[in-house]
């Protein structure tokens, strides 16, 4: 992947002593870093490290490379109290089934109605002062 993409991988590994314990795998595309892949040493625990190297050090690679975005990704409250609001996410999907499809279907709108509440009820008291986004 590095060979192919070069410039537009970033990994943040994390080591103990010689020991690699974990890894947060980003993309770069365009002005925005994409958080992709987080990994630990099922045997580690190390409070705090997932957040160092997902959301920290992606924030601060976006400052050096001169990024206007950092996406960390689709779910996760826990985001939130470290900076990352709510923003909506698209997918697409071809199912087979017709009367499936249409289970599906109506479930998502019922959703994305569902979704829209409560990403207004979080972004109201957001963590930024009024006008800050």
């Amino acid at each position: 992947m590095g060979s192919k993409m070069g410039d537009q991988v970033l990994l943040v590994v994390a080591e103990e002593g010689d020991e690699l314990v974990a890894g947060a795998l980003n993309l770069i595309g365009g002005d925005t870093l994409y958080g992709c892949l987080w990994g630990c040493h099922p045997k580690a625990y190390y409070p705090n490290l997932h957040f160092e190297a997902c959301y920290y050090q992606a924030i601060e690679a976006a400052i050096e490379l001169n990024l206007k975005t950092v996406e960390a990704g689709a779910q996760g409250e826990h985001k939130i109290q470290r900076g990352y609001m709510p923003v909506p996410t698209y997918s697409y999907h071809y199912l087979l089934d017709e009367e499936f499809s249409k289970a599906i279907e109506e479930f998502v709108v019922r959703e994305a109605t569902q979704v829209k509440l409560v990403m207004n009820l979080i972004r109201d008291p957001g963590p930024f002062k009024e006008g800050i986004q």
